[in-house]
């Protein structure tokens, strides 16, 4: 198993015996039934349940229809962007990973590198400028997850884009959960300070080519998007721990599904891959240890997950189209029509996250190649 994977699951059980402790015997309890009902789902200890009568497109769209289908989770990476003009990380030749040269790094992830950030943050802010949100335009696959959660069906969205374009599109911050973090505010890196500073001071600062500096202690200063090395968002955890039990649908779009702890965020639901390629097909050891085990799509066991091999777009627009819903984006206004369609009531989730203490088990958790 490569070291990364052990480290992240060394953390994972470090953290559990840790905060279990402080939390006292209550909260591990709660935590350890959690934890036992997921890792029996993604072991297979109880019988999955065939909830698709066919591993196709058609098959989950039959799904959605059926009206058993309420609470959709989508989990979406750099490949959702593409198409708008943002490159992913990881593609040969054309991702962000392999267009660094300029910046002579040591290595490629070392840009968002929070000990390299330290010492050199020149290439981090020089690429900033490059990517930064609001030049770019939402995807097709940004707008039909807008219309998941116009129809009531998205329970949430789960990013690791730092671009902002499922606001762009609609998408409130009660439907996010962005894994990554997010431009909108900016801290001082010392521990000693910390002082927050606004999304358009940032910006400022960052087109004025200065290196950001806090005014009050002279450190630098970084946007809260997650580096290498550091925590994700508190409110990652909790709602994580409130929404994966009861989703009924995981679409995974534009994710090599490489980044720990969110790869592992799969659970035992049916589950539609829209991508250029399979992936999460992992070994055994991270499903036991992360929070899912490896997609299944080709053996005589598959049950439950679905690969639509394309662009996130062509995918989005396929399923829409099975669905009887039309996407579509004219001047920059958001057209939805649609076959009609029982609808919920979304979710209560106003105040719910500050209801929850963040899941201990989970409080070492860093971002891990």
């Amino acid at each position: 198993m490569p070291k990364r994977k052990v480290l992240f699951c060394y953390t994972f059980l470090q953290g559990q015996s840790d905060d279990s402790s402080d939390e006292g015997d209550a909260s591990g309890d709660t935590e350890m039934d959690f934890l036992r009902s997921l890792f029996s789902r993604t072991l297979g200890l109880s019988p999955g349940e065939k909830v698709l009568d066919e591993l196709t497109l058609d098959g989950v769209a039959r799904y959605i229809l059926s009206g058993t289908c309420k609470n959709i989770i989508c989990m979406v990476g750099a490949g959702i962007s593409t198409s708008a003009g943002i490159p992913d990380f990881r593609s040969p030749g054309t991702g962000l990973y392999a267009n660094l040269q300029k910046y002579n790094l040591p290595y490629p992830e070392a840009i968002f590198q929070i000990d390299y950030f330290k010492k050199h943050p020149e290439p981090f802010f020089a690429l900033a400028r490059e990517l930064y949100p609001g030049q770019f335009k939402p995807t097709v696959c940004h707008y039909f997850m807008r219309m998941l959660k116009d129809k009531g069906l998205l329970t949430r969205c789960y990013s690791q884009n730092i671009d902002t374009l499922e606001r762009v599109a609609g998408l409130e911050g009660e439907d996010l959960i962005e894994a990554h973090g997010t431009f909108h505010t900016s801290h001082c890196v010392s521990f000693l300070c910390r002082k927050e500073y606004s999304m358009d001071w940032m910006k400022n600062q960052i087109f004025s080519e200065d290196i950001p500096k806090c005014d009050s202690c002279g450190s630098l200063v970084k946007p809260d998007i997650v580096f290498f090395g550091e925590n994700l968002p508190a409110r990652f955890f909790t709602t994580m721990k409130m929404d994966f039990p009861r989703c009924d649908l995981l679409i995974i779009m534009g994710t090599s599904l490489q980044v720990q702890p969110f790869a592992s965020l799969v659970n035992s639901c049916p589950r539609l891959l829209i991508n250029m390629e399979k992936t999460g097909q992992s070994e055994f050891g991270m499903g036991l240890f992360g929070f899912g085990g490896g997609m299944d799509f080709d053996s005589d066991k598959a049950y439950r997950d679905v690969a639509y091999l394309s662009t996130c777009d062509d995918g989005c627009m396929a399923l829409a189209e099975l669905l009887g819903w039309k996407v579509n984006t004219v001047h920059d206004r958001f057209v939805m029509r649609s076959v009609s369609y029982p609808t919920r009531e979304p979710a209560v989730c106003g105040g719910v996250w500050s209801s929850f203490q963040r899941c201990s088990v989970f409080s070492s958790c860093r971002r891990t190649f």
